[in-house]
């Protein structure tokens, strides 16, 4: 695949992702992208078909996975979500850093492709604070919330493991976050600025 490297974006609900993406987007015009994830969920309100999801059946979606067209895909909820080579080089054809919001079972099919991109996890300080800015957010049952926290104790876990991202940021402090995912994504953005 030609163009900017990709950016895999991994970490637990609660983490700081969206926060710091929105930034990074705005900070940065005409400079990322989003691949657009295919899934068999039905669209919510609101939710365009190829801006928010490419929403398609189990058999077609099935027959893309067999066919080795997808670099990641899981089930969650009885939904299949996934995303496909093509979301990906669409992005990359524009000449933009295609960024890829996956969790940690995404991260590990990525790493069986053969895309090379760069690898950033965005961790909480702590479960104690992961645990309050879930809460604060009041979005949650208790039992979604439960499965939310077991979820981001193993993504937290395997997030250490030596060898799977390139770094691992702490969000304690969004400024200090902020900067650090800048940093290592610095020489890519330069790239696509001088490109145009």
């Amino acid at each position: 695949m030609s163009g900017p490297r990709p950016v895999v974006l991994s970490g637990p609900s609660g983490a700081g992702k969206s926060t710091l993406l929105k930034r990074l987007m705005k900070d940065h015009e005409g400079v990322f992208g989003f691949s657009v994830s295919h899934t068999t969920r039905s669209p919510r309100p609101g939710e365009e078909d190829g801006k928010d999801y490419h929403f398609t059946t189990r058999e077609a979606m099935q027959e893309g996975i067999n066919n080795g067209e997808f670099i990641e895909n899981a089930e969650f909820s009885g939904n299949m979500y996934g995303t496909s080579k093509a979301a990906v080089e669409n992005v990359q054809a524009q000449n933009l850093i295609c960024i890829l919001d996956v969790d940690i079972q995404g991260v590990k099919r990525i790493k069986e492709s053969d895309l090379d991109p760069i690898y950033i996890s965005i961790q909480p300080p702590s479960m104690e604070i992961l645990e309050k800015r879930l809460r604060d957010r009041q979005t949650e049952t208790e039992e979604s919330l439960q499965k939310r926290l077991e979820a981001a104790r193993i993504d937290m876990e395997l997030s250490k493991e030596p060898g799977v991202f390139d770094i691992v940021i702490i969000n304690d402090d969004l400024e200090k976050a902020y900067e650090e995912l800048k940093k290592i994504l610095n020489e890519e953005i330069t790239k696509v600025q001088e490109a145009k």
